[in-house]
Parts: C-alpha cells; sequence; structure tokens
C-alpha cells in the first residue's frame, strides 16, 4: 500500500468541511422557506384577497436570491468528490452516483420547469396553476434533499450492496434496500423537519425586524403567525425524528451514540446526559469520571436507544475493547479479521493474475469470512475507532438544547400574535430578531453530529477516511481551500448584501 499523506487528509477533510458548512448555510432556509411560499400563496387563492399575494411575492423573492446562491456551493460540493476523493469516488461509484443521479433527472428538472412559472407566472398562468407551480418547487427542493441523504445515510450504513473483488468496487444489489434504509429515512426526515424551523425563524426574524422599525406591520404580524403555526408543528416533528435518529444509531453507529452521549463505560439502565461539561484528560481506557459536572436523566438514554429503560448501552470502552459479558467484539479483534481479509484480497488477485485457479478460490473464500472487517484492517490502534468525542458531545447538546427552546419560542409567538400583541413585547420581537442566527446553529450542529460522529470511517467499517483520499499533494488541496473559503464568503456576503437591500426595499416593491 502506497504511503499516505496524512497531511494532505486533514486537508482533504477541512476543504470538504468548509463547503459543506457554506452550503449548509442555504440549503435548509430554501427547504423551509419553500413550503411557506406555499402556504401563504395557498392563503391567496383561497382567500383572494391580495394582500397575501403581497406576502407570498415578497417571500419568493428572498427565497429565489437564497435558491439561486446555494445551487453554486452544492455544484461545487460535488465536484469535490472527485479532486479530492477519488479512492471513494472509484469504490461506491456504482452505488453513490445512482442516487444523485435521480437527484439531478427528477427532483431538479421538477425544480426547473416550475421555478420560472412560480417567479414570472404572475398574470401570465391562472391561479390554480401558478399556486401548483410553487408547490412543486417545494416538493422539487425537498425531494433532492431525499436523494442527497439517501447517499449520505447509506454511507453512514452500507446496505443494498455487495463487494467485487476483482475490481475492488462496491456494487448495487437492491436499489430500494438503498433508498429506504432506516438510516436513510431518519436523515431525510429529522433534516427536512429541522430545515423547516430555520425557514420559519427566518420569517420571523425578518418580520420582527419591521415590527421593532414600525414598517409594513400587518405583513409582519400576518408573516409570523403561519410561521409559528409551521414552525411549532416542525418542533414536534423534529423531536420525533431525532429520537428515531438516535434509535437507529444505537444499532448502526453505535460509537456515535456513545460520542455524543459523552457515555465511556456502558451500563444497564443509563443514564441521559441532560447537561454536561466533559473532562479534557478523559481517556476510554481509564476509569474516572468523564465529566466535571453533569445533569442526568435516569435510565432515559436506555429507554430512546432501546426502547427498553433497563436495557445495556454499550459506551466507547466497550465498544473500543471490547465486552465478553455483553458479547461486545472489540476493535481489536475486528483489526484482525481486517487485516487477514486485506490480505487474502491480495492473494485472490495474485492467485487469478497469474492463473491459479484454487488458489484465487481459496482466498476469495476466505476473504469472504472477514469482509465485513474490512475496513478495521487500515488501522494501526484501536483508539482510531474514536471519533472526536468533545465536539460530538457539545454539538448533540446545543442542538437538543435549541431545539427545546424553539418549541417554546414558537408557542409564545403564536400566542401572543393570535392575541395581536406583538408590538407590546419589545423583548420578544429583539429575540425574534436574532433567532434565525439560532436556528442556524442548531442546524450546523445537527451537521457536525453527523458527520464528525461517524469518524474515522467514510463507509461505516468499509472506509477509513484516510484511505478514500486521492493522490495528490497536500499543497494543491491546501490552496483550493483558502480559494473557496474566499469565493464561499464573497457568495454569503452578495447573498447577506442582496436579502438586506430587498428586506429594506419591503413587499411595497416586489
Amino acid at each position: 500500500m502506497n504511503q499516505i499523506d496524512l497531511n494532505m487528509v486533514d486537508w482533504a477533510r477541512a476543504q470538504f468541511a468548509l463547503t459543506a458548512m457554506y452550503h449548509w448555510i442555504f440549503v435548509p432556509l430554501t427547504l423551509g422557506l419553500s413550503f411557506l411560499c406555499a402556504f401563504y400563496e395557498s392563503l391567496y387563492v383561497r382567500t383572494g384577497k391580495e394582500e397575501w399575494k403581497k406576502i407570498a411575492k415578497f417571500w419568493m423573492t428572498l427565497f429565489g436570491i437564497n435558491f439561486a446562491i446555494g445551487v453554486a456551493t452544492g455544484i461545487i460540493l460535488e465536484f469535490e468528490f472527485g479532486t479530492n476523493w477519488s479512492n471513494y469516488s472509484w469504490m461506491v461509484g456504482d452505488i453513490f452516483g445512482a442516487p444523485l443521479a435521480v437527484e439531478g433527472i427528477v427532483a431538479f428538472f421538477l425544480e426547473a420547469t416550475f421555478f420560472a412559472v412560480m417567479f414570472f407566472g404572475w398574470n401570465r398562468v391562472s391561479k390554480g396553476f401558478h399556486l401548483f407551480s410553487t408547490w412543486m418547487v417545494a416538493i422539487g427542493s425537498n425531494l433532492s434533499a431525499l436523494w442527497i441523504l439517501v447517499a449520505n445515510g447509506w454511507m453512514q450504513h452500507p446496505v443494498g450492496m455487495i463487494f467485487n473483488p476483482d475490481t475492488a468496487r462496491f456494487e448495487m444489489r437492491n436499489f430500494w434496500e438503498v433508498l429506504f434504509s432506516p438510516v436513510a429515512i431518519a436523515k431525510f426526515t429529522h433534516t427536512t423537519s429541522s430545515s423547516f424551523i430555520v425557514g420559519s425563524l427566518f420569517v420571523i426574524t425578518v418580520s420582527s425586524w419591521y415590527l421593532l422599525k414600525g414598517r409594513n406591520t400587518e405583513m409582519a404580524k400576518k408573516s409570523i403567525l403561519v410561521a409559528s403555526v409551521f414552525g411549532l408543528l416542525s418542533t414536534a416533528y423534529a423531536g420525533l425524528t431525532g429520537d428515531e435518529s438516535a434509535y437507529v444509531n444505537a444499532f448502526t453507529q453505535p460509537m456515535k451514540l456513545a460520542a455524543y452521549e459523552g457515555l465511556y463505560n456502558g451500563k444497564a439502565k443509563a443514564d441521559l446526559v441532560a447537561f454536561g461539561i466533559l473532562k479534557s484528560e478523559k481517556m476510554p481506557g481509564d476509569d474516572t469520571n468523564p465529566f466535571l459536572f453533569d445533569i442526568k436523566l435516569p435510565g432515559l438514554l436506555s429507554l430512546l436507544a432501546n426502547r427498553d429503560a433497563s436495557s445495556f448501552v454499550p459506551g466507547i470502552k466497550d465498544l473500543v475493547y471490547g465486552n465478553t459479558l455483553e458479547k461486545i467484539v472489540g476493535v481489536n479483534a475486528k483489526m484482525e479479521r481486517g487485516k487477514m481479509a486485506i490480505a487474502d484480497l491480495a492473494a485472490y488477485k495474485n492467485a487469478k493474475k497469474s492463473g491459479d485457479t484454487a488458489g484465487s478460490a481459496q482466498a476469495l473464500e476466505k476473504f469472504t469470512v472477514n469482509k465485513d472487517y474490512l475496513g478495521y484492517g487500515y488501522f494501526a490502534k484501536p483508539e482510531e475507532s474514536i471519533p472526536p468525542v468533545k465536539l460530538t458531545f457539545y454539538s448533540f447538546h446545543i442542538m437538543v438544547s435549541l431545539g427545546c427552546f424553539f418549541t417554546f419560542f414558537f408557542l409564545v409567538f403564536l400566542y401572543l400574535g393570535y392575541k395581536n400583541s406583538l408590538e407590546r413585547h419589545r423583548w420578544l420581537l429583539q429575540l425574534g430578531f436574532i433567532s434565525f442566527f439560532l436556528g442556524m446553529l442548531a442546524s450546523q450542529a445537527g451537521w457536525v453530529v453527523a458527520e464528525v460522529g461517524r469518524q474515522p470511517w467514510v463507509i461505516q467499517n468499509y472506509l477509513p477516511v484516510h484511505i478514500g483520499t486521492s493522490n495528490i499533494a497536500a499543497g494543491n488541496v491546501q490552496a483550493t481551500f483558502f480559494m473557496f473559503l474566499g469565493l464561499f464568503t464573497l457568495l454569503l456576503l452578495a447573498e447577506v448584501k442582496i436579502m438586506l437591500k430587498q428586506i429594506k426595499i419591503g413587499p411595497e416593491e416586489v
């Protein structure tokens, strides 16, 4: 095996994280705001009141600005698979490319077909067809997310595939198994529901600014009422889908679950950490308390993870070093089997190349026994299987804490909006003004949990991150990292400037 430049690996990871996090500034707003535009226009068509049309057109304008810039960052993100992650792309292109192709052919064309009608079809097509187009853009935007999250879900829980030892590639065996993977479903439902919250918070932020300034007050109040209802329903939905995500993690990615709960030593009737501060010196092999301070809910983690409050939840120590009593195989044993799989795969290729039919058959049979541990063979020590615990833990608890806060936030805005007394509570409007930024923080934290928590895998159990990279110089990736940093920052500043200009103009000129 060629020597791997770990410096290049770090820069490739940093560049992909940079692109993904910038892209994720635009995506949740697109997903959430698209449905809010459809709701506002539906109220216009149903009531015939021009004020709802004006509201719908105003939010559509902001949606369009965000959508256009989000597409640019998404395209760059997909290109990076071929530039910095060519080994990964080669090994999984048959599977990973399929949902992305469907996303481009079906969902993106669905958006593109109706996008022009949505923006330029006012007074050119019937009310009904224009409303239909707006709903198709909303549905198409979220279907795009579906196929991308199916691809991401497969990386975290590879199903519906076989490994071809002749080409060293993973090949699709069952498309429907990939599509309906429990991880893919959980990721799609939780990601979209959290994005609906972000969209609702954006509407409340802009509307709160109008009310604080005493401008467009009727438009702002009506916008807040609809956004509060949508946001409140979305928080309930996000809570249910988040619970399902944790349940799925318990049996597909138990190390991720242990990391975001700070669970080093597994236990029956495991407690859920509501709040905690981790010790920086904590190591998985020692028996010290991992927390400087914590508040726990007794037995709740076992209930959420296994639907049984008395069940055993494995910790990081159990997963790394094994637990005979609970029949948990440690990483050391998996590494041994993984190294045998790598050796047997090499022996199979050599035997086949030399024409040794019996030898190749024997090597293939031995490889098949250990192939599910293939990725572990690339580890030098068991501790390499542990993700960054502190970053995963704090990101998870930021996400959950803000999610709980948003439930009460939407309730208060809905109640006071219904009572038409929002303007009397300037402190609440000031909180509403920053709520979108809190929503983005929670959304970004959720993706940190999802992606950092699954480290060191690019494909769970089969391909570590450092094996999936391209064979290029670290300096090349470093240079493009700073190029993209500058480009994305300019795009973000451009969006903010255009958005602020449109918001200051208000709905009158839309």
